[in-house]
């Protein structure tokens, strides 16, 4: 079964056409619509490949290149057990899942499916554990010493109420 996930996800190159922007507004639509399909497919169909059988697979997000010809598809299988097993039968199967997404989704092209391990979970668990180290923790903690005080200068509540009466 197929969870879905939306996030942005930053690839590392950038387009000269993008510049700093980032992916633009037709990419992450059309991306939305195949993460559905992809995950739809996998949910609903008979994939007939031995090491996708009974295997839930979250699809967390797709991502799109200018053209739209190629599409990224970060997976991660339920607990991320045998997640190599899953992606190499995902690219086995990739031609086949991108007929079925065409049949799904309307665009002037298919894109052609590629499959990556989705790190963004890995990367969350680290933050957390670093969160938790006793070194950081005390920091995080709010400290009732350290509350800004009246800076001199400022208007309290007490005295914005006498001047709006016109006094």
């Amino acid at each position: 079964k197929a969870m879905i996930m939306a996030s942005h996800r930053d690839t590392g190159r950038q387009d000269i056409r993008q510049g700093a922007r980032g992916p633009s507004q037709r990419q992450l639509r059309a991306g939305e619509l195949i993460r559905h399909a992809v995950a739809e497919v996998l949910t609903r169909e008979e994939i007939h490949h031995e090491d996708l059988a009974g295997v839930a697979i979250t699809v967390t997000e797709v991502s799109l290149s200018p053209d739209l010809r190629q599409a990224t598809c970060y997976i991660m299988p339920l607990g991320g057990k045998d997640a190599d097993q899953v992606l190499a039968a995902l690219h086995k199967t990739g031609p086949w899942l991108s007929g079925q997404v065409a049949r799904r989704v309307d665009l002037k092209f298919t894109p052609r499916l590629h499959f990556r391990i989705d790190e963004s979970f890995d990367n969350a668990d680290h933050i957390q554990q670093l969160l938790r180290r006793d070194d950081v923790a005390p920091d995080l903690r709010p400290n009732s010493e350290e509350r800004p005080e009246e800076v001199p200068g400022e208007v309290s509540e007490d005295m914005s109420e006498e001047g709006a009466d016109g006094a």
